[in-house]
Parts: structure tokens; sequence; C-alpha cells
């Protein structure tokens, strides 16, 4: 499989926000990812319901939303009503990460996990087999614009091994950092999913960027 390009909506332009959908629309992405963040998870706060809301509306590429949030079974539902495609949690924020990956199942979304630069990816062993991907944070989570953590590469090797092992079908999804510079080296060390902000949205050529990503 062809490895995915999802640009952060985090990182677009607020004031033309319509705008910057368009140009993901008619780009090479495949997915739109959503960073959900409280300012209690992670020390920023992002945007809610109302903006999905919108954003569902013009979006023709799939839903990404990673939820940064504390207790996110609260919310699983009204996610996937305001679009959401696939919905990530961070296992550092489920106390019953099972009961919360098969609650975003049966909302009929895509079920994901995230893991902050700290959490081993060993953690996973138990639920490997139970997600649709694993979304490994390559900077520490909420803001944007953060130096990549080098030790990502050997993370995902790591990840790629035990998806192997135990013949699961998840996906690796890798956010922070992404640069034209180092997504070849990440899709070799096994990502499947390439989130990238900045190196879109702050590009002069997002569209080009994007496919140089998809291309790389």
């Amino acid at each position: 499989m062809a490895h995915l390009i999802a640009p952060s909506l985090l990182s677009a332009n607020f004031l033309r926000l319509e705008e910057d959908i368009a140009m993901v629309n008619q780009s090479e992405a495949d997915w739109l990812h959503l960073d959900i963040m409280d300012g209690i998870f992670v020390p920023n706060i992002s945007f809610g319901f109302p903006v999905l809301n919108r954003v569902k509306k013009v979006t023709e590429k799939p839903m990404d939303v990673h939820l940064m949030i504390v207790d996110p079974d609260r919310y699983l539902e009204k996610f996937r009503e305001s679009g959401a495609s696939i919905i990530t949690v961070h296992y550092e924020a489920c106390t019953h990460l099972h009961r919360t990956i098969q609650a975003i199942k049966q909302t009929g979304a895509k079920a994901g996990v995230s893991l902050n630069p700290h959490t081993p990816v060993l953690l996973l062993k138990e639920i490997i087999n139970e997600v649709d991907l694993i979304l490994l944070m390559s900077v520490n989570p909420g803001f944007g614009g953060q130096k990549f953590i080098e030790q990502t590469y050997r993370k995902s090797r790591e990840l790629k091994t035990l998806i192997l092992d135990h013949g699961s079908d998840a996906l690796i999804e890798v956010d922070g950092g992404v640069t034209l510079e180092n997504a070849r080296s990440l899709v070799d060390a096994g990502v499947d999913i390439l989130v990238a902000g900045n190196t879109v949205f702050g590009s002069p050529d997002p569209t080009e960027s994007i496919h140089l990503l998809k291309h790389c």
C-alpha cells in the first residue's frame, strides 16, 4: 500500500479555512487531520464541534480526528456525528483502553490509539489486533512547528515488528515535525500515514508540498 498524506488543519490559516480545505480537496492528500485539544491533557486549546461541523460540509477527504483530551469516551458519538471517519485517542488518557476502542468502533468510525514520545510501543501488545491505526507522536503534543524527535524512527520499526508478529492490520501514523527531508526515512521505517502541518500550510505551494510528500 502506498503511504497516505494527512495535512493537519491546525496549521491552516483560520481566516480562510474554507479556502485551505478546498486546496486539500483538490490535492493528492488522502485524509484531513484535525487535532482536538482541551487545554488539560495538553497545554493548548484548538477547536471543537462548531468548527468540525463546518469542516464536514466542505471537506471531500476523510476526517482523521486526533483527540488530545481527557475522558474522550464522553464525546465519541458526537465526534462521529461531526464527521470523524477515524477517531484516535491517547493511550495515556484512557483508563479502560479496550473499552474505548470498542466504543469508537460502535460509532462506525475507525479506531486509533496515539502514543506520546515517552510511551513504549510494547504497551500496545494486548490491543494491537483491535485497532485500525497507531499514531506515534514525534513531538510532544500540544503545539505545531516543533522539532522532530529522532527516536521516532526506532519506535516505528519496533511498532512495525509488533504489528507483523501479531498479524495485525494496524497502520502506523506519525504526527509532528514531518518534513520533505525526513518523509522518505519515515516511510522506510514502516510509517503508513504522514501527518504534515507547517510543511504543507507553511509552504509557498501547499499542493506541490503534498505531491512531494506523497511521492517521496
